[in-house]
């Protein structure tokens, strides 16, 4: 279910998420245990454009199933109130 909303939310959050709130998400997913250190530092490391970014990191989340992107959208909507609601989260 969660992981359904946060692949509906994928290219919106492309266009609209800054690489400040991109790495905010990251640090979060990597205290919640969603995610490893070589798992950040791919994604920051290996996409260089913002988008490509944020596509990684929606992409691995949603890979991960329900609870992951439970813990995602719950870190989403305490980092960025405005932008989690103007994705409908």
């Amino acid at each position: 279910m969660e992981a359904d909303t946060v692949k509906n939310i994928r290219s919106s959050f492309v266009d609209k998420a800054s690489k400040e709130l991109i790495k905010q998400l990251l640090d979060d997913l990597l205290e919640d245990d969603i995610i490893n250190d070589g798992e950040k530092d791919s994604i920051l490391e290996e996409n260089i454009t913002r988008a490509d970014m944020a596509r990684a990191l929606i992409d691995a989340v949603w890979r991960k199933g329900n609870e992951a992107s439970r813990l995602m959208i719950t870190d989403f909507r305490q980092r960025d109130p405005t932008l989690s609601a103007e994705l409908n989260l």
